[in-house]
C-alpha cells in the first residue's frame, strides 16, 4: 500500500461484499466504486458456470482494491456454492472420517482445483468446529469429527491440497462453534463451554496448524463462562487479541463471519458491529448480501476513523498490513480460463472422489453394524 492512500481507500480495504446477482448492476458498479473493497465473495445466486462467473469476477473486481480477493464457500457437502454449476462436492465429515490424510488432502485439491476454475482464489473452508451432541443438528456434516486431534489432521491435509492449487484457505468459526445449540445465522448461540476446555479442545486445531492456516474466521457466540462474557467473539478483544493473537500466537488474517447473521445484529446495527470488530482486532469485515449495510458500514467506520486519531491510526496499520497479506496471497493474478474440456474433466474427477467416499463411508457403516 503506498504510503498516500487515502482513509476512504483504507477502510473499503478492510471489507469483502457480495454483489445481487449473476451480473453487475449499474448500481452495484456505482457502490463499489465508492468502496473500493478488499475483495468479493459470491454465492450461488451469482454463479451460472466458469466463464459467467469470472466475467463477474473481473467486473466487479476491477473496482475492488489491488490483488482482491475472489471469496466463496466451498466446504463441501451442505455448503457447497458450485453443486449445481459443477458437481456435488463430498462433505468434510464423509471424508474425516476415513482418517486418511492422502485422501483428506484431495479433497482439498478437487476444492481448489474447482475454486480456480471459476475465477476465484480464497475458499471459506476448512470447518474446525468440533462435532459434538450440542451442535449435530446445525452444523450436520461440516463439522469433521469429534476429536479435535482428527480435525486437525483432516484440516492439515486439506490445506495442503488447498496451496497445491494456489488457493487460500480459512479455518472457521473461531473459537469454535461445536457446543452451540442455536443457529449463528439467526440468533447468537451462548455456549456454556469452560476456556480450560475450549483451549484443549475447540481451540486446539487453530494452535497446532498455526502458520499453514492463511485466515482464520471469527463467529458470532458468546462464550459465558471465559472472560468473554455475553460479547459475541466477532466483537471481542479478548477472543481475537488476548487469546487468538496473544495465547495462541496466530498471525494469519482475522476475517469475521457474515456481518448481516442474526447473531450479531440482534445485538447491534451494523454501524456499531462494524467498528467494534475492527477495533476489537478483525483485519477484515464480511458484509454478504445488502448493498445499504455494506455503505451503512463503510460510512460508519469512515466517520470514527475522522474523529477519532486513535481509531484512524488503527485503520490505517490494519489496511497496511491487508495489502501485504494479499499481495502476498494473490500477486501472481488470476490463472488462466480453463477449456470447457478442462471443466469436463473436473466434473468427472468430483463425480469419481464422491463415489469413492460414498464406498468408503458404506464400508465403514457395515463394519460397525458387524461390530
Amino acid at each position: 500500500m503506498k504510503a498516500t492512500m487515502s482513509l476512504r481507500a483504507a477502510v473499503g480495504s478492510l471489507m469483502v461484499v457480495g454483489v445481487e446477482s449473476a451480473e453487475l448492476s449499474a448500481m452495484e458498479a456505482a457502490w463499489l466504486r465508492v468502496v473500493r473493497p478488499t475483495g468479493i465473495i459470491l454465492f450461488r445466486r451469482n454463479i451460472c458456470d466458469a466463464a459467467q462467473t469470472r466475467e463477474l469476477l473481473c467486473a466487479a473486481t476491477a473496482l475492488c482494491a489491488d490483488d482482491a480477493m475472489r471469496c466463496v464457500d466451498l466446504e463441501g457437502g451442505t455448503v457447497d456454492r458450485l453443486r449445481d454449476a459443477l458437481a456435488p462436492m463430498p462433505a468434510a465429515q464423509a471424508v474425516a472420517q476415513r482418517k486418511n490424510a492422502a485422501l483428506a488432502r484431495e479433497h482439498g485439491t478437487l476444492v481448489g482445483r474447482a475454486v480456480r476454475a471459476y475465477g476465484m482464489n480464497t475458499t471459506l473452508a476448512p470447518v474446525l468446529d468440533l462435532q459434538l451432541p450440542e451442535s449435530r443438528e446445525i452444523l450436520g456434516t461440516r463439522a469433521a469429527a469429534s476429536d479435535p486431534k482428527q480435525v486437525t489432521a483432516y484440516a492439515r491435509a486439506f490445506l495442503k491440497g488447498l496451496k497445491s492449487e494456489r488457493v487460500t484457505g480459512c479455518g472457521k468459526h473461531f473459537p469454535g462453534l461445536g457446543g452451540g445449540t442455536l443457529d449463528s445465522h439467526k440468533q447468537m448461540p451462548a455456549i456454556e463451554r469452560s476456556f480450560e476446555q475450549m483451549m484443549r479442545e475447540d481451540m486446539e486445531p487453530y494452535r497446532a496448524l498455526g502458520r499453514l492456516l492463511p485466515m482464520a474466521m471469527v463467529g458470532h457466540a458468546a462464550y459465558p463462562q471465559t472472560e468473554g462474557g455475553a460479547t459475541p467473539a466477532s466483537q471481542s478483544q479478548f477472543w481475537m487479541e488476548t487469546v487468538l493473537r496473544g495465547r495462541l500466537r496466530y498471525r494469519g488474517l482475522i476475517f469475521s463471519d457474515d456481518m448481516e447473521m442474526g447473531g450479531v445484529l440482534h445485538a447491534r446495527p451494523i454501524e456499531e458491529a462494524a467498528v467494534t470488530a475492527l477495533a476489537a482486532g478483525m483485519d477484515v469485515i464480511e458484509v454478504c448480501h445488502s448493498a445499504e449495510l455494506i455503505l451503512r458500514g463503510f460510512e460508519a467506520i469512515l466517520r470514527e476513523a475522522e474523529q477519532s486519531q486513535t481509531f484512524r491510526g488503527l485503520v490505517m496499520r490494519r489496511a497496511r498490513r491487508v495489502a501485504a497479506w494479499r499481495r502476498k496471497q494473490f500477486g501472481g493474478g488470476v490463472s488462466a480460463a480453463p477449456a470447457a474440456e478442462e471443466i469436463a474433466a473436473l466434473r468427472e474427477a468430483i463425480l469419481r472422489f464422491g463415489a469413492r467416499v460414498s464406498a468408503l463411508e458404506s464400508a465403514l457403516e457395515s463394519a460397525q453394524e458387524s461390530a
